[in-house]
Parts: structure tokens; C-alpha cells; sequence
């Protein structure tokens, strides 16, 4: 395997975690606005296409629980010194 395949590697991860963040936000922020003001963000965007908007709940979860495996690799202040 060369230099150049690790650092591509590296870069897939990267984004992967970026995009795993990413929802993990959206998904917070809908939780929010549900709690504050009854209003599902994610439903009102997605509302028509319900499908979709179950492929985004589900993206949810699966980016809660990658971001919950792998935090402590990730995070500096987490990870052991």
C-alpha cells in the first residue's frame, strides 16, 4: 500500500466523519426545535417525500452511533494523551 492510498484512506474518513457531524447537527437541531416550539424541521422540508425523510431519521441514527464509536479516536481532548 502506498503513501498515496493511506492519505486517500484519510481523506474518505475525514469526510465521512464530516458528513456523520453533520447529520448528528441536523438531527439535534430538529430534536430542539421539537422540544421548544413543536416544529420537525426535518418533516417540513421532506414532509411530501416520506421515504426520504425516513432515510434521513435513519442517517441520523447511524452517524449517532458512528460518531459515538469512534469519538475517543477522533476528538483531541478525548483521546488519551
Amino acid at each position: 500500500m502506498s503513501t498515496l492510498d493511506i492519505a486517500k484512506g484519510g481523506e474518505d474518513m475525514k469526510a465521512l466523519h464530516m458528513v456523520a457531524f453533520t447529520l448528528l447537527v441536523v438531527g439535534g437541531l430538529n430534536w430542539g426545535l421539537w422540544a421548544l416550539f413543536n416544529f420537525n424541521l426535518v418533516n417540513t422540508v421532506l414532509g411530501a417525500w416520506p421515504t426520504l425523510e425516513k432515510l434521513v431519521y435513519i442517517l441520523v441514527g447511524v452517524s449517532a452511533v458512528y460518531i459515538g464509536a469512534t469519538h475517543m479516536s477522533d476528538c483531541k481532548l478525548c483521546a488519551k494523551s
